[in-house]
């Protein structure tokens, strides 16, 4: 194997920012590639195999203009410019910084941090309905309140409706402390939270009190029909197939709705079919409709949170295979046992 040697400079007042703290960014890079670098005042020397260092460069490269740009570069960047990089796409990160959304009430920047998230978005402003699926941490609701937020600051809808089924876990709401609104709010809590951090509690405040945003639990949407509204259903993994067949048929005039779940983590009772798998199977050759599934690579969250994940669809591909295998040898079985039988009657 031919050992390479490929040079890029940095600026030197970015470089903190590059190699991370304690140079664990490099770090990162020399271990997952493969190769050995070397920072030499404003220069890195890439030593390695020569596909694996014009990898590091392309990689270094993208951190170098992300660092420019004057972004503070994290780890979950780092990891996911090392994944685009074995599939030959880490120059599409600089595409991500052209779809700013909407900004925080500090003023921060809201815009997707991957591919795949950016995909979700573009869907969101194409179809009239959208289904965004996905494991835990890919940023399906949170980016859906900013488009909502946003849309409705620059008067394109004139009202923003949130909901999401109250499903109990463990404790029954007729045994919770309160009245019924107290009983749903903590079902509600990371709507709100959203709320809060993009648009700011007094305009929340605001707006709730005129009713033009409105929080309230699925149960509360029969019987309406919503004009020029901007609709989620968060958790959409816990609707029956009625639930969701009685919300999509409340959209009115004007409307767009944004419907998140993950299909892996499910409270409904043992044995209930969901309503976002049934939606899934029924809906999907409606073009107006658009279905976007983001996958562990689309997680922002911590970084140990992609390895759980991941950890986790491991484990369930296993018990999936071993269950399919019980059921073939259980199928075996009764049919030995079956034409036993029968030669032993002499019956067909």
């Amino acid at each position: 194997m031919a050992i390479t040697e490929i040079r890029v400079d940095f600026p030197s007042d970015q470089g903190s920012n590059i190699f991370g703290q304690y140079d664990c960014f490099m770090k990162k890079i020399e271990k997952t590639l493969h190769v050995t670098l070397i920072a030499r005042d404003a220069e890195i020397k890439i030593i390695g195999a020569e596909l694996a260092g014009q990898r590091a460069k392309r990689v270094i490269d993208q951190l170098i203009k992300l660092a420019e740009k004057g972004e503070v570069i994290t780890e979950q960047q780092v990891d996911y410019a090392l994944a685009l990089t074995f599939e030959d796409q880490v120059e599409k990160i600089s595409e991500l910084d052209e779809s700013i959304i909407a900004r925080t009430i500090m003023g921060k920047p809201i815009k997707p941090k991957t591919l795949g998230q950016k995909h979700y978005v573009d869907l969101i402003r194409e179809k009239t309905i959208v289904f965004g699926l996905g494991p835990a941490g890919t940023g399906k609701t949170y980016l859906a309140m900013a488009m909502a937020i946003q849309a409705f600051k620059d008067n394109e809808i004139g009202r923003i409706i949130l909901t999401r089924p109250a499903i109990e876990a463990g404790e029954k709401l007729g045994f919770l402390p309160g009245d019924l609104q107290s009983k749903v709010d903590p079902y509600l809590r990371p709507l709100y939270d959203a709320l809060y951090q993009i648009m700011g509690t007094e305009s929340f405040l605001h707006n709730t009190e005129k009713g033009l945003i409105e929080v309230a639990p699925l149960a509360y949407m029969r019987g309406r029909t919503l004009d020029n509204a901007y609709i989620i259903l968060d958790e959409a993994q816990n609707t029956t197939p009625a639930q969701m067949k009685m919300f999509l048929t409340r959209i009115g005039f004007g409307s767009k709705v944004v419907i998140t779940g993950d299909l892996s983590q499910k409270d409904l009772p043992s044995g209930q079919q969901s309503g976002l798998d049934v939606a899934v199977n029924v809906l999907s050759a409606i073009e107006e409709i658009g279905f976007c599934r983001l996958t562990s690579q689309d997680v922002v969250r911590h970084p140990l949170v992609q390895k759980i994940v991941n950890a986790y669809d491991r484990y369930e591909k296993k018990e999936t295979e071993k269950m399919e295998k019980r059921a073939r040898r259980k199928d075996a079985g009764r049919q030995k046992n079956g034409k036993g039988t029968n030669e032993r009657t002499g019956k067909r």
